[in-house]
């Protein structure tokens, strides 16, 4: 470091263009760009490192206030204290005071703005918003999100975790995506709080055993022949849409949602959107005769294929439910009709059909990895085969249909 400083003058500062290095002394130096940008740098030796530190641009910083930067920095040395750490820390501290400032709730309403583009639907956000405000806000929301601690997520979660176990999972994951995204932004610096894995499940019960799981009640794939023939007895827009959804083994808002520019009928192919499928990538569905049948029978009456009360709205979840209660099914779903579907995959003595052939069907993603990185297409070919298969298996089981009508 040379001891000789104030070298530079303010003019000389002003007029210098050519780029490279000017030492003003004690280790001040003006730097200038190729693009003809001036900035000040601040080197130094430090443990037998050479070190450089930037004091800020000419614009800002001028050449006084340059040389009170770099005498702040000498005097840092004197005391064997590196700058670069010196002002880092600085930064983290006024962080840290800034945090204080940002409440939970600011976070939260930042998180959902943020990722409310990606979201499917304008009902996801919504449910973010409504179970935060309902059991997050009352007790954390006010507060600096720098605050929650452990003991504020269990204060939230512990009333509803037993009475309300999978609205309570759900929002200690959202609170939990929230302190990860007040993280990055650096409003907080502590690990996550709301993390379950080695931290929440040493305090909270198991919600799986709390509430375990339960599968969306299903048919039994021997019934679906008898089935068929009574809901085919139906009339209403509502009752064909559970038809295709059977016929192709989709979701029932897949099927809500269908429209006629998704459909080709020529073609006997299905495409759905990305966006509109659960795993955010396009399906394929391959039309069977049974499904191009009844797609051919239907009126158009806008864009959708199974309109709601007019052309321009989807039919609800209910009106599909509803049309099972008529039926006296109320112990079925309409989700379950895809483990109806794969559970006769598995065990009709006819089939022969692969395992990922069945997967596909149903747009999951294979289990495995790499059985996932070596099987990159959908399988279309051999899916045709499939649902026709299965559409021919709906419709053959005449005997339990009579049966069926008989106990009507």
């Amino acid at each position: 470091m040379s001891y000789t400083i104030n070298k530079l003058s303010a003019i000389k500062v002003r007029a210098v263009t050519r780029p490279g290095l000017y030492g003003d002394g004690g280790g001040l130096w003006l730097q200038v760009s190729r693009s003809g940008s001036k900035s000040w740098i601040f080197r130094y030796d430090l443990a037998g490192r050479r070190r450089e530190m930037g004091l800020g641009s000419c614009i800002t910083v001028d050449l006084a206030l340059a040389r009170e930067k770099a005498r702040e920095c000498r005097l840092l040395l004197l005391d064997k204290r590196d700058p670069l750490e010196e002002r880092d820390r600085a930064r983290t501290e006024h962080a840290q005071r800034q945090a204080k400032r940002v409440s939970f709730d600011e976070c939260a309403a930042s998180y959902i703005d943020a990722h409310r583009g990606s979201w499917k639907s304008a009902k996801h956000a919504a449910q973010w918003e409504t179970t935060l405000a309902m059991y997050a806000s009352p007790v954390i929301g006010a507060l600096p999100v720098a605050d929650v601690d452990t003991d504020l997520i269990v204060k939230v979660l512990s009333p509803i975790w037993k009475t309300k176990t999978e609205t309570a999972t759900r929002l200690r994951g959202r609170i939990e995506s929230i302190l990860d995204w007040a993280a990055t932004r650096k409003l907080r610096h502590d690990v996550n709080p709301a993390r379950w894995r080695g931290h929440l499940e040493n305090l909270l019960a198991n919600p799986n055993k709390i509430a375990p799981v339960k599968n969306h009640p299903a048919l039994a794939w021997r019934e679906v022949g008898s089935f068929m023939w009574d809901l085919r007895q139906r009339e209403g827009v509502s009752a064909r849409a559970i038809e295709f959804a059977i016929l192709t083994a989709c979701r029932s808002g897949e099927v809500r949602g269908a429209t006629w520019d998704e459909i080709d009928l020529e073609a006997k192919l299905w495409r759905i959107p990305a966006e509109r499928m659960k795993a955010g990538k396009e399906h394929r569905v391959p039309l069977s005769t049974g499904a191009i049948a009844l797609l051919r029978a239907l009126e158009r009456h806008g864009g959708f294929v199974f309109p709601g009360r007019d052309a321009k709205t989807t039919l609800s979840d209910m009106s599909l439910t509803a049309v099972l209660r008529r039926m006296g099914r109320s112990d079925i779903t309409v989700h379950g009709f895809r483990s109806t579907f794969r559970d006769w995959c598995a065990e009709w003595e006819g089939n022969s059909f692969p395992r990922e052939v069945c997967e596909h069907a149903l747009a999951h993603n294979l289990p495995d990895r790499v059985e996932a990185a070596y099987r990159r297409g959908d399988l279309l070919d051999k899916r045709v085969i499939l649902m026709q298969a299965w559409a021919d298996y709906c419709a053959s089981d005449q005997t339990a249909a009579l049966i069926a009508k008989e106990r009507r």
